[in-house]
């Protein structure tokens, strides 16, 4: 089963006014495991940085006018997602802005597979509670220390680990097939045939142990089994 964890940061909330995607980043699981397949880009949004959207993600007009354009970035970011299930925190956010970017480019070619929302999961589990991905690394103890601005890169990461507490959590003390262990295979793989004779235990009452359970029926009073 292959998924996609997916993020994008913008110049601001909504396309339909003219903002943009200034970078994306998607990162690869398989059957819930990241592989260490990543794609990240910088985008040249063409246009000027808000100064609330530079507060967020810190990117500035200047640094990506030397990044390419969604139109050049467009073609690897497809081949690397494919027809696989998008793992999105506020999925609608993120695909209004990818619809936007490849209707600039006259594209129909932005096809997806499932799509996975986390935040919706999150509220399904934890109604009530907050479920923004800081709030859901506190709840499951995840290391968001690094996020003192947001990047697509980095929130992929935190967002794949808060996908596999959604989805039943890790098992860190689960290891399959590479477990270390003090016994010697050879002698863990013995057959019986090969491991020594052990004498048989007595277990039948001595003659003193019958001598002493006799005396103590004889001191009950009106024992049922002699009825």
């Amino acid at each position: 089963m292959r998924e996609i964890v997916l993020d994008t940061e913008t110049t601001g909330l909504d396309p339909a006014a003219g903002h943009r995607i200034v970078e994306i980043a998607c990162l690869e699981l398989v059957n819930r495991v990241p592989t260490g397949k990543v794609f990240q880009a910088y985008v040249n949004p063409e246009r000027d940085m808000p100064i609330e959207a530079f507060q967020v993600h810190g990117l500035s007009e200047e640094f990506l006018s030397t990044h390419p354009k969604f139109a050049d970035i467009a073609g690897k970011f497809l081949a690397f997602i494919g027809d696989a299930d998008l793992v999105i925190h506020n999925a609608e956010f993120d695909l209004k802005f990818l619809r936007a970017e490849f209707e600039r480019l006259d594209d129909v070619s932005l096809a997806t597979g499932r799509i996975i929302d986390t935040v919706a999961m999150a509220r399904g589990r934890f109604p009530g509670a907050p479920a923004s991905l800081d709030a859901l690394c506190r709840r499951f103890e995840i290391d968001n220390s690094a996020r003192t601005t947001h990047g697509a890169r980095l929130d992929t990461e935190l967002l794949a680990e808060v996908y596999m507490e959604l989805t039943g959590g890790r098992q860190p003390g689960l290891s399959l097939g590479s477990a270390k262990t003090d016994v010697p295979m050879a002698a863990a793989a013995m057959s019986s045939e090969q491991r020594p004779d052990r004498p048989v235990r007595a277990h039948g009452p001595t003659a003193e142990e019958l001598r002493k359970h006799e005396t103590f029926v004889e001191g009950l009073k009106n024992p049922i089994w002699k009825e």
